[in-house]
């Protein structure tokens, strides 16, 4: 046994199964503890060079070693012996002697593991070919199946070739359709011939190794379940190729009714084409066409209610005597939410009207019709020949959100386990503002406390840490060279690695002295400020430290009540403890001056200090607000950015790392290398200035120019608290707004909509700004008319209907000119939805007037969306839609 533990630790995996061959069954138990030891043992530090070389002999022999079933089904699927690399075949000679119903409960067992479990396949069907067990066929077998095959690519002949010879192809193809989640699995690999599964399964069913009615059951079962579009393309693809007859259509016409009812758009787009050739022969009853026209005309997808409507058209042209059944179903569009459709099913009920003479389906008509627009309404009232009900006038009111009140932050940590508990939770995620400085506050004050109590309830924080390993020199790794603080964690790990020795006082002492050596970009000024406080804490940390912060925040935006923070420098004062230049300066940056009346009592008290630091703030609440540099834009693309003046205030009496926020921004330079790539930052970033926003919109409007222009992802997310924030919205804050309301992707243009709607109801929106800069950069191509409706549909959804009309009345001058003067316009693609949602907000707020340009869009000829909008927009303003 000795020597067996020893081969295994060497990492000899063919002297450990010549070892295991010469031992007895008991002899083999008997080492068991031994191996599950030598496991534990390896499990904590599994990167190792010793356990990289045992695992592969230890999982041999545990699986050898051990007798029941359940045992060794838990030693090979366990998560630390996923990476041993121990080839199948080894393991099935090794149980190979085992007997046959020993081999199935094995094989079954390890087929109810979840996928995640990587047991490899081969294994598990090597075991059923041992054991002669029915071939399991759960979720981890099928999709090792499927993975197998599609993957062999190395292998001679096509998916088909490999997949005929199977002997339990029915049983595994048929649970292909009771599988989740594995519409990616087969659309790999692609196409639709031989190699492809569709094109293999199709081939298969026409060859009659497959039965044909089963396989097209098992296609509409699995449509029927319901599933994401990617889940169910290639199953509506198998379902295609499998070229249905005229007797297999009918014969399903429940399920095609339910599909085109309830499935995804392409599902149900096909499901609606096998329908209209029953509906149109009159094979489809009536009543069945109206209960599925009231389940298609009330989902969104307009290629789909049109389809729908077309063919409600053809059916009533037929058969004059279903429109007393289908007119109802038609006036169900009549309360969908795009107005070219209620349009159409108007025109549809126009059409065939004179076709009813029941008096109970004309009343239901007229109730249908109240739910038109009001361009259409008076239409359908003078085609029934029904007086539109005069609802008693109100004046409208607009719905804004509550406008969002800052948190006041709680006070700092009583206990070395809180701070702990604090600082674990801001590790684990991106903390917020409030989460981030209260774990700060908490490490320096427990740190001047209690240096080794705090470290002893950091231990479990600091296990988990990178740098935390005796194998890796992390002194090295916060050289300044190598190191910088980008984001709340980094500045975390270097405070936690300082207080546990893993930084160089030279490193410390080095920043502190001389500031970032990082290349400068765009961010550079934020960057610099938010870091050199961090690093100038983490050099008190190791020779002065400080009893608290004083910049620690009062509220969640970063702001700074000018009376405690004349309370924390009397503290220091009275405990005779020198200042930090950076936490002092973080602190003027943060107070609150925009209450004067609150700035000059707190000067007062402060100038009475008889500190330095006492006279240097009595200074700074007595001078005039934030001020604010000159601001210019530039073209630089197709972006609309800006470039700011130098603001001396912040160029006198702070720290070096500090000034920067004080100098020129410029659209130009070396700007393309950049390592600030977390989005959570920017909310540190405005909480270094609460009142100077601008500042900082500044600074990050290229960041927020890419999510339309470049199509990138999340740095939106600043947005609502750029909204929250203080100072003054100006031209930066509206046009990082602007950029937002047309990202590519729909969470940044959501974060952006709450943006709009929080300046909107803080009174701080400039929507003659705002649009008109819209106006520019969708002309310039930085933002897609099609996103902007999109955004501006859902702000409008919420009740701010007047709030976006006056923000589209700005933008869509700009657009309606280039077409009237240049017959077309490239941001036509989109203009029609946004003209709709102009057209909607209109209508509900009561807005009146002119729109330059939109009189001679209205008078185009034909009926695109562009047209028919401008002419709803027109009615809609005209003084005619008040009467």
């Amino acid at each position: 046994m000795s020597s067996l533990m020893e081969a295994v630790r060497a990492g000899h995996t063919a002297t450990v199964v010549d070892l295991l061959d010469e031992m007895t069954d008991a002899e083999r138990r008997s080492v068991v503890p031994e191996l599950k030891a030598l496991r534990k043992e390896l499990r904590a530090a599994p990167w190792e060079a010793d356990a990289r070389r045992a695992y592969s002999p230890l999982f041999v022999a545990g699986v050898a070693c051990q007798t029941g079933a359940a045992a060794v089904a838990a030693w090979i699927a366990a998560a630390d012996m996923r990476w041993s690399q121990t080839s199948p075949t080894l393991l099935l000679r090794l149980l190979g002697d085992r007997s046959q119903e020993w081999l199935a409960d094995l094989t079954h067992r390890l087929a109810q593991r979840p996928a995640t479990s990587g047991v490899p396949y081969e294994l598990m069907a090597g075991l059923v070919w041992l054991s002669g067990c029915p071939v399991p066929v759960t979720d981890a077998y099928v999709r090792g199946w499927i993975s197998h095959l599609s993957w062999a690519m190395q292998r001679k002949g096509t998916l088909l070739d490999r997949l005929r010879p199977d002997p339990y192809l029915p049983q595994l193809v048929a649970a292909l359709f009771e599988t989740n989640d594995v519409g990616g699995l087969l659309e790999w690999p692609r196409g639709e011939g031989p190699d492809s599964w569709t094109g293999a399964l199709v081939r298969l069913t026409a060859e009659g190794v497959l039965d044909r009615k089963v396989m097209v059951d098992a296609c509409v079962a699995r449509l029927l379940r319901g599933g994401t579009t990617t889940e169910h393309r290639v199953f509506l693809r198998l379902l295609k190729l499998l070229e249905l007859t005229r007797g297999e259509e009918r014969e399903r016409t429940a399920d095609w009714l339910a599909l085109a009812s309830d499935a995804v758009s392409p599902v149900a787009s096909y499901a609606q084409s096998l329908l209209a050739a029953p509906a149109l022969d009159g094979e489809l009853a009536p009543r069945q066409l109206a209960e599925m026209s009231a389940a298609v005309l009330f989902r969104t997808e307009k290629k789909l209610v049109r389809a729908q409507l077309v063919l409600l058209g053809k059916v009533l042209t037929r058969d004059a005597g279903t429109a007393e059944e289908l007119l109802p179903a038609v006036a169900q569009a009549f309360g969908h939410e795009d107005s070219d459709v209620q349009e159409r099913a108007l025109k549809l009920v126009e059409r065939h009207l004179k076709k009813v003479e029941n008096t109970d389906v004309l009343a239901q008509l007229a109730a249908e019709s109240e739910q038109l627009i009001p361009g259409l309404r008076g239409r359908a009232a003078q085609l029934l020949g029904t007086v539109p009900e005069q609802a008693p006038a109100v004046a409208y009111e607009e719905v804004l959100p509550p406008v969002p009140v800052p948190t006041r932050l709680a006070p700092a940590p009583v206990s070395a386990a809180e701070v702990a508990e604090e600082v674990g939770a801001a590790m684990a995620s991106e903390s917020g503002v409030a989460e981030f400085e209260r774990a700060l506050d908490g490490l320096v004050r427990h740190a001047y406390r209690d240096r080794e109590a705090l470290l002893e309830a950091l231990r479990p924080v600091l296990a988990r840490r990178w740098w935390n390993s005796a194998d890796y020199d992390s002194e090295s790794r916060f050289d300044g060279a190598d190191f910088a603080v980008s984001d709340a964690q980094d500045g975390l790990d270097l405070l936690l690695a300082t207080l546990r020795g893993r930084v160089r006082l030279k490193t410390l002492h080095a920043f502190v002295q001389h500031g970032s050596t990082a290349r400068e970009c765009g961010h550079s000024g934020l960057a610099r400020a938010f870091a050199a406080r961090l690093w100038e804490v983490a050099y008190r940390l190791q020779t002065d430290p400080l009893p608290f912060l004083l910049s620690a925040p009062t509220w969640s935006t970063g702001l700074l009540e000018p009376d405690e923070l004349v309370d924390r420098l009397d503290e220091y004062r009275r405990l005779g403890v020198r200042v930090s230049p950076a936490d002092f300066a973080q602190a003027l940056l943060r107070v609150r001056r925009a209450d004067r009346t609150a700035a000059a009592r707190a000067a007062k008290r402060a100038a009475t200090l008889g500190t330095a630091e006492g006279t240097r703030l009595a200074h700074w609440l007595s001078a005039a607000g934030p001020g604010m540099p000159t601001v210019r834009r530039r073209i630089f693309g197709s972006r609309i950015l800006l470039e700011c003046g130098e603001l001396l205030e912040l160029q006198q009496d702070f720290p070096a790392e500090y000034r920067p926020l004080g100098r020129p921004v410029s659209v130009y330079g070396d700007r393309w290398y950049c390592y600030h790539w977390s989005d959570a930052v920017r909310q540190h970033w405005l909480a270094l200035l609460p009142e100077r926003r601008e500042l900082v919109a500044a600074r990050i409007l290229r960041d927020l120019s890419a999510v339309a222009v470049d199509d990138s992802r999340g740095a939106a997310a600043v947005l609502p608290q750029l909204a929250e924030s203080g100072g003054e919205a100006g031209e930066a804050v509206h046009l990082c707004l602007a950029y937002g309301l047309g990202a590519r992707h729909p969470e940044d243009r959501l974060a952006a909509v709450d943006a709009l709607l929080t300046l909107a109801a803080r009174g701080q929106l400039d929507t003659a700004r705002l649009g008109a800069d819209l106006g520019q950069l969708v002309r310039r191509g930085a933002v897609k008319p099609l996103r902007l409706a999109e955004s501006a549909k859902a702000a409008a959804a919420t009740g701010a209907n007047a709030t976006i009309w006056e923000m589209l009345r700005h933008t869509l001058p700009a657009l309606l000119a280039e077409l009237a003067i240049n017959g077309t316009a490239a941001s036509a693609r989109g203009l029609g939805e946004l003209l709709a949602v102009a057209a909607e907000c209109a209508e509900r707020s009561g807005a009146r007037g002119e729109i330059p340009h939109l009189a001679q869009t209205a008078d185009r000829r034909g009926s695109s969306r562009v047209v028919t909008q401008a002419r709803r927009l027109r009615s809609a303003l005209s003084p005619e839609a008040a009467a």
